[in-house]
C-alpha cells in the first residue's frame, strides 16, 4: 500500500491497517527473545534444568537451592567448592535476569494490546510529545515505560557515581589515618636506648629472684667510682650491674679470649728461649724448632678466632689482624737478646761492685796493718 493512499485514510482505518504489521512486529520480537544465547543455555545446563528456557521461577530457585547445598563453602559437604558455586551463583542470576525480561516483554505486550484498544477510535494528540522531557518514541504508553527506564538508567549512573566519590574519599581518610597510627605506634615503641631496657628487665628479674634483699648498702646511694675520674658514673654504674648479672657482649668475650691466649703463647716460647743457651747448640736448635712448630699451629687456630672476632666485632676500628709467626718470634728473640743483656750488664755490675768492695776491705786492712805498725 503506497503512502498516499495510507494518507486518506480515516485514523480510524489507518489504525486498522497498521495493527497486523504492530502485532507481526511484537511476535517476531518475542520469538528473536526466545531464542536463547549461548551464555543462557549455559546457565540453564549449569542449574541442571532445560535448555529450552521454558523452567518457571519456582523451578529455578529450587534448583538453585539443591546446587547450593552440594557446593556452596559454608555447607560442610565433601563437595564444597568456591569456584564452582561462583558459577552457579552467576549462572542463577543470568535465568533470573532472562525470566524477569521475558515476563517484562509479555507483559508490555499486554499493556499495548490493552492501550491500542482503548485508543483505537480516538486521535493521537500532537502535544504527548511535550512531556517525559522528551524522550522515547511511540504510543503514550510506551514513551512513558521508555522515561520510566530513562530515570532508573540516570538513577543508577548517579548512585555508582556517589559511591565512586565517597569510596575514594575513605581511601584518602583512611590512607592519613595509617599514616598517623603508624607514628603513633613509631612513638609508642621507640625508646631511647636498648640498654636502658635490657638493665632495666635484668633488675626487673633479680627483684624478682629476690636478689636485692638483706643488702648490706640497702637504701643507701651507690658509691662512685674514684680510680677513673674520665668515665661517666651512670655509664660505669651500668657497665657494672651488667658484668655481676652475667651479661657481657659476644664480641668482648671474644677480645679477651685472643687477647689472654696469645699473651700465654708469647710467655710460654719466651720462657722456652730463656731455657736455651745462647748461642744454641745444634741439640737446643732442633727443640727450639718443634716449640716454634707447636706455636705456629697454636697462631692458625687463634687467627680462626680472630676472624670470628671481626665478623661479630660492631665498629670497623677494632677488628684485628691476624698474628704472623716470623714476625713473632722475632720479638721473642729480641726480647731474648735484650734479657740477656740487662742479665749480663747487672752481674758486671754486680761483679765491679763486689771488686770495689773488695779493693777497700784491702785498703782499710793495709791502713789498718800500717798504723799498727805505728804504734809499736
Amino acid at each position: 500500500m503506497s503512502c498516499s493512499v495510507l494518507l486518506r485514510l480515516h485514523p480510524g482505518d489507518l489504525h486498522k491497517v497498521l495493527l497486523p504489521i504492530y502485532n507481526a512486529a511484537t511476535v517476531r520480537l518475542l520469538c528473536s527473545a526466545s531464542r536463547l544465547s549461548r551464555n543462557l543455555r549455559e546457565s540453564y545446563r549449569i542449574l541442571q534444568l532445560p535448555e529450552d528456557g521454558d523452567s518457571s521461577p519456582e523451578e529455578v530457585k529450587e534448583a538453585y537451592m539443591r546446587m547450593a547445598k552440594l557446593y556452596h563453602p559454608d555447607s560442610g559437604t565433601p563437595t564444597a567448592d568456591a569456584a564452582l558455586f561462583c558459577h552457579i551463583e552467576e549462572a542463577y542470576r543470568a535465568v533470573v535476569a532472562h525470566l524477569a525480561r521475558r515476563r517484562s516483554a509479555s507483559s508490555n505486550a499486554q499493556m499495548d494490546e490493552d492501550e491500542e484498544d482503548k485508543t483505537k477510535n480516538q486521535a493521537p494528540q500532537h502535544r504527548q510529545y511535550l512531556s517525559f522531557e522528551g524522550v522515547g518514541s511511540g504510543t503514550p504508553s510506551q514513551r512513558e515505560r521508555q522515561y520510566r527506564q530513562f530515570r532508573m538508567d540516570r538513577a543508577t549512573d548517579q548512585v555508582l557515581e556517589y559511591r565512586r566519590k565517597r569510596m575514594e574519599q575513605a581511601a584518602a581518610e583512611e590512607g592519613a589515618m595509617v599514616v598517623r597510627d603508624a607514628r603513633m605506634r613509631s612513638k609508642q615503641i621507640k625508646i631511647t636506648q636498648a640498654v636502658e631496657r635490657l638493665v632495666e628487665d635484668l633488675i626487673q628479674e633479680s627483684m624478682a629472684r629476690g636478689d636485692f634483699r638483706n643488702l648490706s648498702g640497702a637504701g643507701k646511694p651507690l658509691s662512685k667510682f674514684d680510680h677513673n675520674p674520665f668515665s661517666d658514673p651512670m655509664t660505669h654504674n651500668l657497665n657494672r650491674i651488667l658484668i655481676d648479672n652475667g651479661y657481657q657482649p659476644e664480641w668482648i668475650v671474644a677480645q679477651k679470649e685472643i687477647r689472654e691466649t696469645i699473651k700465654k703463647l708469647r710467655d710460654r716460647l719466651q720462657e722456652v728461649r730463656s731455657r736455651l743457651g745462647s748461642p744454641m747448640r745444634h741439640s737446643e736448635q732442633l727443640q727450639w724448632k718443634e716449640h716454634c712448630a707447636d706455636f705456629t699451629d697454636d697462631l692458625k687456630k687463634l687467627n680462626k678466632k680472630v676472624d670470628t672476632f671481626n665478623l661479630i666485632v660492631p665498629l670497623m676500628s677494632l677488628q684485628m689482624v691476624h698474628f704472623n709467626t716470623n714476625r713473632e718470634v722475632e720479638n721473642v728473640m729480641k726480647a731474648d737478646q735484650e734479657y740477656r743483656k740487662k742479665m749480663e750488664q747487672e752481674r758486671k755490675h754486680m761483679k765491679d761492685s763486689e771488686e770495689a768492695d773488695t779493693s777497700k776491705q784491702n785498703s782499710r786492712q793495709g791502713l789498718i796493718m800500717w798504723m799498727q805498725s805505728l804504734l809499736k
